[in-house]
């Protein structure tokens, strides 16, 4: 029996279309789970010391001559990474969650909330009770925006792990001091506030603070 090319092309599309569309129910429904596991696996990742110093050391041969090079100290290099952290994460929370039908939904939780309250202050049972019947629905919006703003952190930790894992990597090599507002002059490596190193304060004060400018700059929305 002879198969043309007109019958092969045809099944073949109908396969990879169904299987993409089937990954994308399996997607919208596990997908909380499915970043959730990455996660984990990516945060257990940082207890392989093989693996946080292997991947430290691949990055550190493609970028040590250039920060070298420009002589560039370790906290301006935390200042750099943190923008660049920002820039990322902002993008992808951008193109993967619907910033209009989060506040459109959360508009409809405000309103919800506010009638429902008033209906148990005015004792009107026969508005309770239709509130009560609406309460499944707002709550199922609001779990279906909440598992939309969880998924984009599986994205965002796959850049994020190994930029910390050169941070370490680098900050084995060099010994550095910052100074800070009410603690002063530290270490780099030394606890700064309770068991968080200098450094990793450092990182997360840059990082909060670039990503409000990246959000006002690229007009990316919030919560």
């Amino acid at each position: 029996m002879l198969i043309s090319y007109s019958n092969v092309l045809p099944m073949i599309w109908q396969t990879c279309s169904g299987e993409l569309m089937d990954f994308s129910k399996i997607w919208d429904k596990y997908g909380i789970y499915i970043a959730l596991g990455f996660m984990m696996l990516m945060m257990f990742s940082y207890s392989i010391e093989w693996l946080r110093v292997g991947v430290g050391k691949g990055i550190d041969g493609a970028f040590s001559p250039v920060v070298d090079g420009f002589g560039i100290p370790f906290y301006i290099l935390i200042v750099i990474l943190s923008a660049f952290t920002g820039l990322y994460s902002s993008i992808i929370q951008k193109y993967t969650i619907d910033y209009e039908k989060m506040t459109e939904s959360q508009e409809r939780m405000k309103e919800f909330q506010t009638e429902y309250r008033e209906a148990q202050l005015s004792q009107d049972e026969k508005k309770i009770k239709k509130m009560d019947a609406k309460k499944d629905r707002v709550m199922r919006e609001q779990l279906e925006m909440s598992q939309q703003q969880f998924k984009p952190m599986a994205y965002i930790l796959v850049l994020t792990v190994p930029i910390f894992f050169w941070l370490l990597f680098r900050l084995a090599q060099v010994k550095s001091t910052i100074t800070m507002p009410y603690v002063g002059t530290v270490g780099l490596e030394a606890a700064a506030v309770w068991i968080i190193p200098a450094w990793m304060l450092w990182y997360m004060i840059c990082s909060i603070t670039l990503s409000q400018i990246i959000r006002k700059s690229l007009n990316i929305g919030g919560l």
